[in-house]
Formats: structure tokens, C-alpha cells, sequence
């Protein structure tokens, strides 16, 4: 409970120079909730073997205050029937005297389990209140392990975008802009250039098939002439 309480205060300088030195304190978090809930398992198991004892102990208190309000009541009926002369006066003495005497262990008997009956009564009320600790810690630690963990995630992403801002001054941006306009004024003249002289080059490729066409034209026309006599 201790090194998780240590784990959870993040605002104290000791706790912080504390999980600066650990290699993962989550996983040293999780670790501890894994402890706390085996001691619950086993705080659990203590307390109802307690209470078990204190039910068995409670039953036999009970039936041993029976059994001594019984010879009680025998003991009774023996010193009345002997009144009545229906039982001879020294036989029922001598009932009732046994009777007595395992009335006195009986009550010798009932004090010890009273105070063992109450004694375990203690300690399941002992029990009970750790295992609640137990069970009140645990959720305590889960919610802000939880917590934590978020926090983490936050504090990473903010560190990374932050540590890029800082790598990436306004500077070294403008400075990428301009080359990268440069770049393309560049890209952008090498394409008209390309583009004249693609022009060009269909515009000569045009005038010398016309003078081809014209040449071929002017042979043929003097050779038809030449074939008629004119």
C-alpha cells in the first residue's frame, strides 16, 4: 500500500525523482494491484473460515444454554413429583443432584464459549473491515492507474508534437517554401520550353511535306504533258 500510495502522488518531488528511476512504474502498478488482490483472495478466505467457527461456536453456546435451562427444568419436575409421592424423596435428591452437577460444568463450559463466541465475533468484524479496506483500496488504485495511463498517452503525443514544433522553426518553413516555389517555376518553364519546341519541330516537319507533295505534283503534271506532245 505504501510504494502504490509513493506511485500515485505525482506532485511530490520525492514520488517523481522515485518513477524517474523506475524502468516502467505502470507495470510496477499493475504489479502491486495484482498483490492486493491476492491478499483480498486471501483475507477472504481467513474471513469466512472465521465466521464459519464463530457460527459453529455460536450454535454450540446455544445448544449448551439449552441443555443446561433443560436440567433445570427436570431438576423441577423431580422435586415435584417427589412432593406429590410420586417419586420416593431421596431418589429425586439424587437425580437432582446429578442433574446439578452437569448444570455447574455446563455453566463453566458456556463462559469459556462466550468468551471464545465473542472473541471470534472480533475478529470477523477485524476481517471484515480489512477485507473492505482491501477491496476500497483496490478500486482507489484502479481509477487512478487508469488515470494515469491516460496522462501518460497525453504527455507522450504532446511531447512528440512539441519536440517537432521546436525541430521545425518558422525559418527553416519559409525557407522550404521558397525552395519548393522555386522548384516548380522551374518545372513549370522546362514544360513550356519542351512544349515550343515540340511546335517548332511539327511546324518544319509540315512545310517539308508540302514541298515534298508540291515537288511530286510538278513531275507528274510536266511528265502527262510530255506524253501528249505539248
Amino acid at each position: 500500500m505504501n510504494v502504490l500510495s509513493r506511485l500515485f502522488k505525482i506532485g511530490q518531488a520525492e514520488t517523481n525523482s522515485a518513477i524517474d528511476k523506475l524502468e516502467d512504474p505502470i507495470k510496477m502498478v499493475e504489479q502491486g494491484l495484482r498483490d492486493m488482490r491476492e491478499n483480498q483472495d486471501a483475507a477472504m478466505r481467513s474471513l469466512a473460515e472465521v465466521k464459519a467457527m464463530h457460527i459453529t461456536r455460536s450454535r454450540e453456546l446455544n445448544q449448551s444454554k439449552s441443555a443446561e435451562e433443560d436440567l433445570k427444568n427436570k431438576s423441577v419436575l423431580l422435586l415435584k413429583k417427589a412432593q406429590l409421592g410420586e417419586i420416593e424423596s431421596e431418589k429425586a435428591d439424587s437425580f437432582v443432584k446429578e442433574n446439578l452437577i452437569r448444570k455447574a460444568q455446563l455453566a463453566k463450559e458456556i463462559l469459556l464459549m462466550k468468551d471464545e463466541v465473542a472473541n471470534l465475533e472480533k475478529q470477523v468484524a477485524t476481517l471484515e473491515k480489512n477485507v473492505n479496506s482491501i477491496k476500497s483500496g483496490i478500486n482507489q488504485w484502479e481509477n487512478e492507474l487508469n488515470t494515469l495511463k491516460a496522462r501518460v498517452k497525453v504527455s507522450s503525443a504532446t511531447q512528440k508534437i512539441n519536440k517537432q514544433m521546436t525541430n521545425m522553426d518558422s525559418h527553416s518553413v519559409v525557407s522550404m517554401l521558397e525552395r519548393m516555389k522555386s522548384k516548380v517555376m522551374q518545372d513549370e518553364a522546362l514544360s513550356q520550353a519542351y512544349g515550343e519546341i515540340a511546335e517548332a519541330s511539327e511546324t518544319n516537319e509540315e512545310k517539308m511535306n508540302k514541298a515534298i507533295e508540291n515537288i511530286s505534283v510538278e513531275d507528274e503534271l510536266a511528265q502527262m504533258k510530255k506524253q501528249l506532245g505539248i
